[in-house]
């Protein structure tokens, strides 16, 4: 982690914000229908449920095709702020998320791409150990989309940390020339800037159906500029900043749990050992 502001008051009125979290109803009442992230009006994304046992989920929907970046940042983006709250960038991309409380953090990760069901991937590997398959459908949770793995450390010994940086359109939608300029820029030494919309989600299983019976804290920053940066910094091995703003409130996490965030995010990466 390089730094962490205040929590500050960000956003617009929901009917005007283009990114937005919500609850969809279901037909005839009774429980609350998925927990989504919607932007421009469409569903983009499924997330974790409301309950707090279920598996952490972002899974990728069939109306999720839409990025957010803002053109007229790209060139300050490319630069290095120099804390998280430089340049107007969190009040430009503020103007795209709904009213509320955001704790901006300026991370710097090497992001490794994760294709589902492949090696690395956490809804096969470390899900499965906690919470083991889906029972109905005898499979792993499973996103819809490549994600990036950024980080994990233990949060104490039965909760730990997995943090997922989560591109709005896969990569195989990014533009190769742009993407190949971000590599020869960051083989130079250039370390340029994403910008996110993060939730923490504090997720524990109340049945044993895997080995591993442990907490899973998953921060998840979905992009909001940066598509090109995250793949190019994959591509090539070399590290990247990414601008969070850690939506308060919109997560399954307490205000304590976030909280205790930004020093979690500062302590060295570590795997979770199983039972440990």
């Amino acid at each position: 982690m390089i730094g962490c502001d205040e929590p500050r008051r960000l956003g617009v009125p929901d009917r005007e914000a283009r990114l937005r979290f919500g609850t969809e109803r279901r037909e005839g009442g009774g429980r609350p229908g998925r927990r989504v992230l919607m932007v421009d009006g469409e569903p983009a994304f499924e997330l974790s449920n409301w309950c707090g046992t279920c598996p952490l989920l972002f899974r990728r929907l069939v109306t999720g095709n839409k990025k957010l970046s803002l053109e007229v940042l790209r060139e300050r983006l490319t630069g290095t702020p120099a804390e998280p709250g430089d340049g107007g960038v969190i009040d430009a991309f503020g103007a795209l998320l709904p009213e509320g409380e955001y704790l901006p953090v300026l991370l710097r990760v090497e992001p490794r791409l994760v294709i589902p069901g492949q090696e690395g991937d956490y809804f096969s590997g470390e899900q499965v150990d906690t919470w083991g398959i889906d029972q109905f459908w005898g499979l792993p949770e499973y996103p819809h989309t490549p994600y990036y793995r950024t980080f994990e450390t233990a949060v104490d010994a039965s909760a730990h940390l997995y943090e997922f940086v989560v591109p709005m359109v896969p990569p195989t939608w990014n533009e190769r020339e742009r993407v190949e300029e971000y590599v020869e820029l960051m083989r130079r030494g250039a370390v340029p800037t994403a910008v996110a919309v993060s939730t923490l989600d504090v997720c524990e299983p109340a049945n044993a159906f895997g080995d591993d019976q442990s907490q899973h804290w998953g921060l998840t920053h979905f992009l909001l500029d940066g598509h090109h940066k995250l793949e190019a910094a994959a591509t090539a091995g070399r590290p990247v900043r990414v601008l969070s703003l850690l939506a308060l409130g919109e997560g399954l996490a307490g205000a304590e749990e976030c909280a205790r965030l930004p020093a979690l995010r500062a302590q060295p990466r570590s795997a979770r050992t199983a039972g440990a």
